[in-house]
């Protein structure tokens, strides 16, 4: 994918010079006059290095370099100075810069500095890898997400209980394994348990395990997935979703780090760390007698929040990018970018789905098309949606307005966006399962 880089100078001509010189060099280039007009661009077209003059008018070099510390600390700045403000220069890179280059420069000096910057930039700061071994990345430089990644760096040495919030397709399961993989288990098993999936009465056998004949059709004894998980990570994903009885059961192993398996009398001692998630509000639950409360008191150990993606709008651009070049490699496409309209539709699209929503979106749109760039046409139901101001509303609300169509379109999106999970389809709807089931009957989508 091309880098963007944003070119900032008063003088036109020093503007045309490093403009030609990069791309000369395949990058692409966005230029402002002075400081003001520069943040105007960073914000909006989130480049992946800022090239930037000292003295400007307006806001100069330094105060364009603080912003761009608040807003992205993660992003590469290279001064550029005359010999006079070299002292100045010196102090900007003790505020954050990069690095600076002196008046006149070397042209094969900025080629260096930029593709060193560049590299650097992609190590650190725009994807979090979860595993070497593990194509799955958390994508985002955002402010929000950089403190996701302080927390999960600063978090995946300790053995404390990790509870992720987070909506659902926000990336919880991505969180936790990079916890696990950044941790001193990661040689050990990452187990993940979806208790949403699992219908309660089989969920303690699961986690537990059972003897042989503990019960009708326990022919042979089996491990539960605390002993699975043994030395490694136990993640226990939609934890909110478990019944009062099983969360007793939970709330003693994690006070003793022992239990017995369904049917047996032998006591197993076992070495965890757990993580759990849910797109819930435990605290509500709790008011509401539906989760214990000293559970919920031994799972808040150390929370990590995970930002929709309609309060980190400046990463869809990167994760645009990510979902083009994973469906690309998979699909035999050579697909090399999106235009600027078609990712400003995108940014304006509400993404109630969050992430997942969006990977879906770019998987379609990859499989169906032939291009080189997508463009705003190869999004139609999302150019719809932005141009006529529309948000998603809740089925609830839909109802009421007797819109049949509408009801059953928001269906088909809820479901896809949930990769066919219909608890989670039905929780973005607002409705119940049941309710969700019935609408699915009516409008025969059972094949999704």
């Amino acid at each position: 994918m091309l880098k963007n880089i944003l070119v900032v100078d008063d003088e036109l001509s020093m503007q045309k010079v490093l403009s030609a010189m990069l791309q000369k060099e395949g990058y692409k280039v966005i230029t402002a006059n002075n400081g003001k007009e520069a943040l105007e661009h960073f914000k909006k077209d989130s480049p992946n290095l800022v090239i930037t003059d000292l003295k400007m008018p307006e806001m100069d070099g330094m105060t364009l370099l603080s912003e761009i510390m608040k807003v992205s600390p993660g992003v590469p700045v290279i001064m550029i100075t005359a010999h006079g403000t070299v002292e100045t220069a010196v102090s900007a890179m003790k505020q954050g810069a990069y690095d600076f280059i002196i008046k006149p420069f070397d042209i094969n000096e900025i080629k260096q500095v930029v593709e060193k910057a560049l590299n650097v930039q992609e190590k650190n700061t725009q994807n979090f890898l979860i595993s070497p071994e593990d194509e799955d990345e958390i994508v985002g430089k955002s402010p929000k997400m950089q403190e996701v990644y302080q927390m999960i760096e600063k978090v995946s040495k300790s053995v404390a209980t990790v509870y992720i919030r987070g909506e659902s397709g926000t990336g919880k399961e991505l969180a936790a394994r990079a916890i696990h993989y950044r941790s001193d288990r990661k040689d050990k098993p990452f187990i993940k348990v979806n208790c949403a999936a699992i219908p309660e009465n089989l969920l303690e056998s699961e986690l537990f395990g059972y003897e042989k004949g503990a019960f009708t059709g326990a022919n042979v004894a089996k491990p539960g997935r605390f002993e699975l998980a043994d030395g490694g990570t136990l993640f226990l994903d939609e934890i909110a979703e478990m019944s009062i009885n099983n969360q007793s059961k939970l709330f003693r192993v994690l006070q003793e780090r022992e239990f017995e398996r369904i049917g047996g009398v032998r006591t197993i001692k076992v070495d965890i760390r757990l993580v759990v998630a849910t797109s819930k509000n435990l605290q509500e639950y709790v008011a509401e007698g539906k989760f214990r409360e000293e559970l919920y008191y031994r799972l808040n150990v150390v929370p990590i929040s995970l930002p929709p993606l309609r309060e980190r709008k400046e990463d869809i651009k990167a994760l645009v990018e990510f979902f083009i070049s994973r469906f690309n490699k998979r699909e035999g496409k050579n697909i090399r970018g999106i235009s600027d309209d078609a990712l400003k539709t995108l940014m304006d699209y509400p993404w109630q789905g969050n992430i997942r929503e969006l990977e879906n979106v770019i998987e379609r749109t990859v499989v169906l098309e032939d291009v080189e760039i997508l463009q705003t046409e190869h999004f139609p139901h999302l150019k719809t949606n932005v141009e006529t101001g529309s948000q998603k509303l809740t089925l609830k609300e839909e109802s009421k307005k007797g819109k049949t169509e509408t009801e059953k379109s928001l269906i088909i999106e809820a479901l896809q966006a949930s990769n066919g999970n219909r608890t989670k389809a039905a929780e973005a709807l607002g409705i119940s399962r049941r309710t969700l089931q019935l609408k699915i009957k009516e409008y025969s989508l059972n094949h999704l």
